[in-house]
C-alpha cells in the first residue's frame, strides 16, 4: 500500500472522529473547531506532499 494511500486513509479516519465527537461541522462552530479542522487538513497536505515527494 502507497504512503499517500494510507495518508488519505487517516485523514477520513479523522474528519469521521472530528464529525462525530468535536462536531466539526456544527451550524455555530467556535474559532477552537475552525482551526481544528484547518489544522488537521494542513497536516494532510503536507503528508501527502512529502509521500509523493520520495517516490
Amino acid at each position: 500500500m502507497r504512503k499517500s494511500s494510507i495518508a488519505i486513509i487517516i485523514y477520513i479516519f479523522g474528519l469521521i472522529i472530528g464529525a462525530l465527537f468535536f462536531d466539526i461541522w456544527e451550524a455555530q462552530k467556535g474559532p477552537k473547531q475552525a482551526l481544528l479542522g484547518a489544522g488537521w487538513t494542513a497536516l494532510f497536505l503536507i503528508s501527502l506532499f512529502f509521500s509523493e515527494k520520495k517516490e
